[in-house]
């Protein structure tokens, strides 16, 4: 089973990706709902992947995702977003992350495609 970090300032997301990644077989080990606690949850933690969203109220998640590259090995990063992907434009194209999904696709079965195709 792999483990997983949710980076999001809604939790009623953060409630609906836990519920259904946890029944996709990831088991959540944590979630925080900004950019610093998301980095501080992260290097404690040690999740094997980060769901992360682009647009947290301190840092963007483009920024988060590049710091967490930093020191040891990173864990898998999947940014998200309700916006759509055209919105982010060129940046998406590569980064310090594995993928993106929108929101309203978030599964295990999409975080794992993204794992296959990478």
């Amino acid at each position: 089973m792999s483990t997983i970090l949710i980076v999001d300032d809604d939790p009623r997301f953060r409630t609906q990706a836990s519920d259904v990644l946890g029944s996709d077989g990831f088991v959540v080990v944590g979630e925080a709902v900004d950019g610093a606690s998301g980095l501080e949850a992260a290097r404690s933690l040690q999740p094997d992947f980060v769901l992360l969203d682009i647009g947290l109220p301190d840092i963007e998640g483009f920024e988060v995702a590049q710091a967490l590259s930093i020191n040891g090995p990173p864990p898998f990063v999947v940014l998200t977003s309700s916006r759509d992907a055209r919105a982010y434009g060129r940046r998406l194209a590569n980064g310090h992350f594995l993928g993106f999904i929108p929101k309203e696709r978030i599964s295990g079965a999409a975080i794992r495609a993204l794992v296959d195709r990478g």
